[in-house]
């Protein structure tokens, strides 16, 4: 069973930066790629980014493209989240995953077979 372990959340003025972690346990089979989700009090889970584990290839949601930028250190096991200019509607726990197969879109939470416990990220005006 794969463990993810997310870090790196914390308090920011609007305009700043932070970077979060998202540690694997192990890697035993082949990832397709590793995404970043969060999720607002009162809203669903939304996707943010991802990255293709074998390419290096990377997809954003609209919101955050130009701010965030998603990278992997394959020999850690580990992916990263650099969200820069944040804002106050960034404001969420944002949750790390694991899709294990290539068969659906990486923008669904369904695609996704491992989750990490979530990191909170407030952003203050």
């Amino acid at each position: 069973q794969v463990q993810l372990v997310e870090s790196g959340g914390g308090l920011v003025q609007a305009g700043g930066s932070l970077r979060l972690s998202c540690a694997a346990s192990e890697r035993t089979f082949s990832w397709y790629a590793m995404g970043w989700f969060r999720q607002a009090p009162g809203k669903e889970r939304e996707f943010v980014t991802a990255i293709i584990w074998f390419t290096g290839g990377t997809y954003y949601a609209d919101s955050v493209k130009g701010r965030f930028t998603v990278s992997r250190d394959k020999a850690k096991n580990t992916v990263y989240l650099q969200m820069n200019s944040l804002k106050p509607e960034d404001t969420a726990v944002y949750y790390c995953a694991v899709q294990s197969s290539s068969v659906g879109s990486v923008v669904y939470t369904s695609s996704y077979n491992y989750w990490g416990q979530g990191t909170q990220v407030t952003v203050s005006s």
